[in-house]
């Protein structure tokens, strides 16, 4: 283990953050650069190399935790790479994005800060980078064999590169004018910064992988010609359904669904636009849901200058700490300040939107609500609590109810879907189409970026098994595992 002591000797420390009103004032990642370095090693000391390692059970990708927290502890930073990379595709991202369930099943947690698990993740691999440990691996003979990769975001691109290396001819389509999906421009630049998607791609193209921006499945090529072009797809669409808000005064201008918003701002930061063509600059702006995309837009409105910026949330505030409702190791569901949230607004909770109110011209000016509460498990208005607040601009991000079934996609390969909207796939991820399968939101509704990474990776084994016959390929989990929850 990393240092019998270390969790004894060392306290949690994270990665500190510039200040709010400098990084507001740009489009930087927040945290201060090369502020983790004097502080891992320490903090990877904290880890217990413990007997049954829980983190693996909160990790869907089953990252070896334990080994590259030694490696880090010992500044071995080649080994940590390699191991960090045996089972995941893209530290990078996970380590920046994702909300580190690992963290909430380490072992130290049950009574202590737990392990800073995902900031010694992303150390290992920006020290990988700089160090030229990541190169590409391109495979040592090919299979003869194609396959279309259908969505350039985490799954798509963990599939692709898992086949890839197997020695297959894989070409990834992206509706997008760029590739990265969700990560390119759902994601702000504050929290990744594009030019780490930009050089993971430059990997995969010298790898093999082919890219084809620009193009929709299901509009611009008929799915079924596209299935008769390769020996296998795979599905990585996501789940771009936005659930919508339909009260009176929704068509009012000035109501968008975050994913029309966010993009807009990441394409500014692209160099397509000089300003967005949806902006904050001035308005009071709600944004309607609690979760991390709406955090999302807090922070795009914040450094586009709103006047205000008002989060709306319809469940209660959650607690602080664990409930005895969501024990160890399970995902609890805690109150969280996110780099968004410490740069100003308000969080209201407990609230549900009634109607809107706009001017004369058509344009959004008021948003009425009322306050909410649980009666025998049912979603209760509470009376003479009504009001109404500015709203200039309103962000709805409420999630996904299921993938995209407008374009033509679903229908034209003969998909079938579940209850839930997604698409059916069976063990090996595989849908009732032969040579089609699916992988990520597409198949298992909106989820994390690490979920989307190991459907990724698992769909691929499915893949390679079925153009080989065999596959050693690893696959980390199955369709139907879900996250360690109460």
């Amino acid at each position: 283990m990393a240092d019998p002591k270390g969790f004894l000797n060392h306290g949690r420390e994270v990665a500190r953050t510039r200040p709010v009103g400098e990084r507001v004032k740009d489009w930087n990642e927040v945290y201060v650069p090369g502020s983790l370095l004097p502080i891992i090693s320490k903090q990877a000391s904290r880890c217990m190399d413990c007997g049954i390692p829980f983190c693996h059970s909160g990790c869907p990708l089953g990252n070896l935790i334990p080994e590259w927290n030694d490696y880090a502890y010992r500044e071995d930073w080649t080994a940590a790479s390699e191991r960090l990379h045996a089972t995941n595709n893209f530290p990078e991202f996970t380590g920046r994005l994702c909300p580190a369930p690992c963290e909430s099943a380490c072992v130290l947690g049950i009574n202590q800060p737990p392990v800073t698990i995902k900031n010694v993740e992303v150390s290992i691999i920006d020290k990988a980078w700089d160090s030229g440990d990541v190169a590409p691996q391109a495979p040592e003979r090919l299979s003869g064999k194609t396959v279309a990769v259908i969505g350039s975001g985490p799954a798509g691109l963990a599939a692709a590169q898992q086949l890839t290396r197997a020695g297959h001819t894989v070409a990834v389509y992206e509706r997008a004018d760029r590739v990265g999906g969700l990560l390119r421009y759902g994601i702000p630049e504050f929290k990744m910064e594009k030019r780490h998607i930009n050089r993971r791609i430059e990997q995969m193209r010298a790898e093999g992988t082919k890219f084809r921006t620009g193009v929709e499945i299901g509009r611009d090529i008929d799915a079924a010609k596209l299935r008769k072009r390769y020996d296998a797809v795979v599905i990585a669409a996501g789940a771009t359904t936005a659930r919508d808000l339909p009260v009176p005064g929704r068509e009012l201008t000035g109501i968008h669904q975050a994913m029309e918003y966010l993009p807009l701002a990441n394409k500014v930061q692209e160099g397509d636009f000089v300003a967005p063509p949806i902006t904050a600059a001035g308005k009071h702006v709600v944004v309607i849901g609690g979760g991390d995309t709406g955090a999302d837009c807090v922070g795009t409105a914040h450094r586009q200058g709103a006047a205000s910026v008002t989060q709306l949330e319809i469940m209660p505030r959650p607690g602080e700490e664990r409930n005895p409702g969501q024990p160890w190791p399970t995902f609890p569901m805690l109150y969280k300040v996110t780099s968004a949230h410490e740069e100003g607004g308000e969080r209201v909770y407990a609230v549900s939107t009634t109607h809107f109110e706009g001017d004369e011209d058509g344009n959004v000016q008021w948003l009425h609500l009322g306050e909410v509460e649980f009666v025998d498990g049912k979603l209760t208005k509470k009376p003479g609590t009504e009001r109404k607040i500015p709203a200039q601009l309103v962000t709805l991000a409420m999630g996904f109810t299921g993938t995209d079934v407008e374009n033509g996609l679903v229908s034209q390969f003969g998909l079938e879907l579940d209850a839930r909207g997604n698409i059916a796939r069976d063990a090996d991820f595989a849908t009732n189409v032969p040579g089609v399968y699916v992988a990520g939101d597409a198949g298992r509704g909106q989820s994390l970026i690490v979920w989307a990474i190991a459907e990724g990776r698992s769909a691929a084994r499915g893949v390679d098994r079925y153009l080989t016959g065999v596959s050693d390929l690893p696959a980390p989990i199955r369709p139907t595992d879900r996250s360690m929850m109460v």
